[in-house]
């Protein structure tokens, strides 16, 4: 390969890695191409992408971004798996689906936040990992809990009493016409 054509697809990798955070890495060997179609199909389908890169051209490409460290995870043939839009522990989960229905796929890690999970177990681990959505959902949760319990709190006084009020009233009510009635009988 030739000089421009390395700089041509480094800068392509730069561009298309500049706002990614986070990825997952697949050793690709041993994948025929249908597998690899319908894979990459059930990617696309959930905001993913896999680009299958050399490893020289892809650490030149990432040298001094978000994911500046993740070259640990680099041995042999490799494809990266990410997102813009997706959580890297939806990215986790995927892989994981996928290793379930193709036991070929060799899952070599997830690097994120600048820390590496390497290999089947710590994309297990990543894959426990809350997603944005399933985080902001726990902590709005957590924020409305004590609300809920001071708001139990002041009506259930508030109920009883109400319902005490009620029982008075209703008394009141049936004892008054008994008493109407006999002010108005003839003595």
């Amino acid at each position: 390969m030739s000089k421009q054509v390395k700089d041509l697809i480094t800068k392509e990798l730069t561009e298309r890695f500049a706002e990614i955070e986070g990825v997952g890495v697949i050793n690709p060997r041993g994948i025929d191409a249908i597998k690899n179609n319908q894979l990459r199909r059930r990617l696309r389908e959930n905001g993913l992408r896999m680009t299958v890169v050399k490893n020289t051209l892809v650490r030149r490409a990432v040298e001094g971004k978000k994911l500046q460290g993740f070259d640990k995870l680099l041995d042999g043939p490799s494809a990266l798996i990410y997102g813009k839009a997706a959580s890297i522990s939806a990215v986790a989960r995927m892989l994981l689906d996928e290793k379930r229905t193709n036991a070929t796929l060799e899952l070599r890690g997830i690097f994120f936040d600048g820390e590496i999970f390497s290999g089947e177990a710590g994309v297990k681990k990543v894959s426990t990992m809350p997603t944005r959505e399933e985080a902001i959902g726990n902590l709005v949760g957590l924020i409305l809990g004590p609300g809920r319990k001071l708001a139990g709190a002041l009506k259930g006084p508030g109920g009883k009493l109400a319902a005490i009020l009620k029982t008075i009233e209703e008394k009141a009510g049936q004892a008054a016409p008994a008493e109407v009635a006999a002010e108005t009988a003839p003595a």
